[in-house]
């Protein structure tokens, strides 16, 4: 017997809510080795292709797709997760889905960051991180503010029930004392999203921090004493540098190239200074972008496993990958060198306070004994916050939207810095996470454009900030987390700011 293949047409099922003339069919081979919610995601993606499903179209609910082509509700959702994660539709709270507007245009320029290789070994204090910080926070709350600054997502529409939901179920539980290493339902499920990029990991080498932040300080603080060498990236995060000057570390700056941390003056400053650490973003770098290549990851563990040194892995920005990326550096790790961090706040919320440790069996002891003296445990509703929300499977329909929201927030971003900034500047383009960084000519003061865009009502991350001890070359930090519009705008105010200063230069 050939095959049965079932076309549904559900042109009538939902012509009189949407006004559809023609009838639509879906094909269904049932016997097919391809899943049916990919043989449902391929004919919709050809119809918003083909414009039969113009944008703003409002697709059929899960329920009536479901019974329209006869298939269970959870495929439906399946192939709806696909095309959002395509960027071809989107979810809207108590509305149902959408074809998205037309896509932002891919940049036609590759990145051009090619920066001095300057080491910076710095000779005075970092800015003040508490200032820095405050400041951030007290400009982005005035009216009217274009934030290029910002570094934290809107939480998903779904939180707030999701998080009663939560409260309801644990109960009086829910504000007793926890272990320091979090409740195991939470450890358990970061666990299994661990394994999936790549990593070894079961719940007893986790620890629930409050934050990455947490993660980095009990890292540091367990391998550094003070005066010891410590290797950063340069630029970098300034809590990052903020938190080893308090610990009393020396900083050495390895500058960045466009393939991460540059391993030839690492190896340099490995032979010479001895460090005792090694900090590390290797996926999505905050400031830059930058992702590593597997053999530049590869090398470095080379190193760290040569000069004996360990590396703290900040993934903070896991997941929000627009392509696919290397594996994490502890997923290749095979003589545990590697400390690993992970967080919500870029996914979720930063109001959550949630992140995660993934220690080497050497250390889990000490680290959980250091966490206990500075605060017992991380939140528990907090954490029964984010464990309700990675059970309700939601959490991949939501780094899905995340992505697609940010890959044409950062295409209008490219494409505005294309059209408004001069030709002088260079900028990274970067395949996921949610900032790119800008090198502007020398002798170009950020300050004074930062001081002129806030006047406008423009707040932007001045890069002096992201160098050991301001010791670095004029650059800007620039989120892409605002809508296409107001990045438009805002960038073409920017870029007038910046001309005129490039103007001035040429002119003395």
């Amino acid at each position: 017997m050939g095959r049965r293949v079932c076309a549904v047409g559900f042109g009538r099922v939902f012509a009189d809510r949407l006004s559809w003339v023609a009838v639509m069919k879906i094909p269904l081979d049932r016997h097919a080795s391809k899943p049916l919610y990919l043989q449902i995601r391929d004919r919709l993606k050809h119809m918003i292709e083909k414009g039969l499903l113009p944008s703003g179209t409002q697709l059929p609910s899960i329920r009536t797709l479901a019974e329209a082509v006869q298939v269970n509700k959870l495929t439906v959702i399946e192939a709806y997760s696909v095309l959002e994660g395509d960027g071809l539709i989107q979810a809207r709270q108590g509305a149902g889905y959408f074809v998205s507007n037309a896509p932002t245009p891919a940049p036609r320029m590759a990145s051009t960051f090619a920066p001095v290789q300057s080491v910076v070994i710095p000779q005075q204090r970092s800015q003040s991180f508490y200032t820095l910080y405050t400041n951030s926070l007290k400009a982005r709350h005035q009216a009217g503010m274009i934030d290029f600054g910002l570094g934290s997502p809107s939480p998903p529409e779904d939180l707030q029930r999701l998080a009663r939901r939560a409260v309801t179920q644990i109960g009086e539980t829910l504000f007793d004392y926890d272990f320091p290493q979090g409740q195991l339902l939470l450890r358990q499920q970061v666990a299994h999203m661990l394994i999936q990029l790549g990593l070894e990991v079961s719940a007893d080498d986790l620890i629930i921090t409050a934050g990455s932040q947490q993660g980095v300080y009990l890292t540091a603080s367990h391998y550094i004493r003070p005066g010891d060498w410590v290797i950063v990236e340069s630029p970098t995060y300034p809590g990052i540098l903020a938190m080893l000057e308090q610990l009393g570390a020396q900083v050495i700056g390895i500058p960045m190239t466009a393939e991460g941390i540059n391993l030839t003056l690492l190896e340099q400053h490995l032979r010479s200074h001895q460090p005792k650490l090694i900090c590390t973003i290797s996926t999505l770098q905050n400031p830059t972008g930058i992702t590593m290549p597997q053999s530049h990851r590869q090398a470095l563990l080379e190193l760290a496993d040569r000069y004996r040194c360990p590396i703290l892995e900040d993934n903070a920005y896991e997941g929000l990958n627009f392509e696919p990326v290397p594996l994490p550096l502890k997923a290749i790790d095979q003589n545990g060198w590697v400390t690993y961090l992970g967080t919500f706040s870029k996914t979720l919320m930063p109001g959550l306070r949630v992140g995660y440790l993934v220690a080497n069996p050497d250390t889990h002891r000490a680290l959980l004994e250091q966490k206990l003296m500075l605060d017992l445990h991380a939140s528990t509703v907090s954490q029964a916050i984010v464990s309700e929300y990675l059970a309700s499977g939601h959490h991949r329909r939501h780094l899905n939207h995340l992505r697609a929201t940010y890959q044409q927030n950062r295409n209008a971003m490219l494409q505005a810095l294309e059209q408004h900034f001069p030709e002088a500047a260079c900028w990274t383009v970067p395949q996921g996470g949610i900032f790119l960084w800008v090198q502007l000519p020398e002798q170009c003061s950020v300050q004074a454009i930062c001081h002129e865009a806030l006047a406008e009502n423009i707040l932007i991350g001045n890069g002096a900030a992201f160098f050991p001890g301001q010791q670095g070359y004029p650059a800007m930090r620039l989120s892409f987390l605002r809508p296409p519009e107001e990045i438009e705008r805002g960038i073409a105010t920017l870029g007038r700011i910046v001309r005129s200063h490039c103007i001035s230069l040429r002119s003395l």
